[in-house]
C-alpha cells in the first residue's frame, strides 16, 4: 500500500539521500527486480524534482532514489515553459507529491551564457535564446541585489524559478496554499555534491 508523506517529510527523506552521497554511503534502494514489477501498474513518487538539464546533476544519484521515488523534469538552466508547468501539475495534482524541489547548480553554462548576453549585449543563436532570455531576469535581479558572480546568479535563479512557478500556476500556488504540496529552492554544489536549501514556500515545519 502506497503510503503519503508530508512535504516536510519528504524534503527530510531527500535531505538524508543526499547526505548518505555526499559521505559515500549511497544505499541505491528501490532499483531491483521486485521494485520494478512492483511499479508497472502504478506510481507514488514522493518527490518532484524540477532541475537543470547538466549531466552531473543526476537527481536520483544525488539524493540516492531509486525506480518510482522522483517525478523528474529537467532542462537548461531549470527554465520554465508550458510542458514543465504541466508535467508539474500532473505530479501534484494527480500523481499527488507533497514536494517540489527545484534545482540548480554551481558553474551552470546555461546562467553564464544568461550573464554574458547581458554584460556583451550578444544574445546566442536559435533556441538558446529563448533560455537566455528566460533567465536573464534572475541574472539582473542578482545585480539589484549586488551580486556579479555567477554561482550567487544561480542561487538567484533558483529562487526567482521558485517564485515564478507559483505566479505562473493556479493549481501549484493552490496546492502550496492548501498545504497539500511545498516547494524548495536548492543550489547543488558540484565539487561536494551538497544540495543546499536556499528557499521554500509551504509546510516545511519538521
Amino acid at each position: 500500500m502506497a503510503t503519503t508523506l508530508t512535504p516536510a517529510q519528504a524534503w527530510q527523506k531527500l535531505r538524508e539521500g543526499n547526505e548518505r552521497f555526499v559521505s559515500g554511503t549511497s544505499s541505491h534502494p528501490n532499483q531491483d527486480a521486485p521494485r520494478r514489477s512492483s511499479l508497472v501498474n502504478q506510481q507514488n513518487p514522493f518527490a518532484i524534482i524540477f532541475g537543470c538539464a547538466d549531466s552531473r546533476l543526476a537527481a536520483e544519484i544525488i539524493f540516492d532514489l531509486g525506480l518510482g521515488d522522483a517525478f523528474v523534469v529537467r532542462t537548461a538552466g531549470q527554465v520554465i515553459d508550458d510542458a514543465v508547468l504541466g508535467s508539474l501539475e500532473y505530479g501534484v495534482d494527480i500523481l499527488k507529491v507533497p514536494l517540489i524541489v527545484i534545482l540548480g547548480h554551481d558553474s551552470c553554462g546555461a546562467v553564464t551564457a544568461a550573464k554574458e548576453t547581458v554584460d556583451t549585449g550578444e544574445m546566442p543563436k536559435g533556441f538558446l535564446r529563448d533560455l537566455v532570455e528566460r533567465i536573464t531576469p534572475s541574472v539582473l535581479a542578482a545585480r539589484r541585489n549586488g551580486f556579479e558572480e555567477v554561482n550567487d546568479m544561480v542561487v538567484e535563479h533558483v529562487k526567482q524559478t521558485a517564485e515564478r512557478l507559483l505566479d505562473s500556476s493556479r493549481a501549484l500556488s493552490s496546492a502550496v496554499d492548501d498545504g497539500r504540496t511545498a516547494v524548495v529552492g536548492v543550489a547543488y554544489r558540484l565539487a561536494e555534491g551538497q544540495a543546499e536549501l536556499v528557499s521554500g514556500a509551504g509546510a516545511l515545519g519538521q
